[in-house]
């Protein structure tokens, strides 16, 4: 089983390209916080996603926002003009949650908390509990 699942920050925008046959993919990297770290220390991930999720992830995702992946670890190889072999371990993701909304250019809009100011609680409508259907 190859199963990655992991909540981080964007560190780079995406960067979407698409291959011969037309095949979107991005490929961005994203920092996910140690737990337990008294430095805040956070490891660094590249991740590449592939057809709409990738134009998706090129149109509404920057720097900076949270996202949640679901996708596996891979690892490839390729050989650098001096000859030397590197190999590269990437997630391929299957699904991107984006976590924290607002413009793309813009990360202010959005941080994730909500104030007493942001709620319009005329919105609400009060439930009644005295339904004796309710199954829970």
């Amino acid at each position: 089983m190859n199963t990655v699942v992991m909540i981080g920050r964007m560190a780079k925008d995406p960067e979407l390209r698409f291959t011969a046959s037309g095949k979107a993919v991005a490929a961005f990297s994203i920092a996910v916080n140690r737990p337990f770290s008294k430095t805040n220390e956070a490891d660094f991930f590249n991740v590449v996603v592939w057809k709409k999720t990738a134009e998706n992830c090129a149109n509404y995702l920057a720097k900076g926002r949270l996202v949640g992946i679901e996708g596996r670890l891979q690892t490839r190889s390729y050989e650098t003009q001096n000859g030397e072999k590197r190999y590269v371990t990437e997630i391929v993701a299957n699904q991107i949650e984006f976590l924290e909304w607002g413009k793309k250019e813009s990360q202010e809009d959005f941080n994730g908390k909500l104030s007493d100011s942001d709620i319009d609680l005329d919105d609400f409508q009060v439930i009644d509990d005295s339904d004796e259907s309710v199954p829970f």
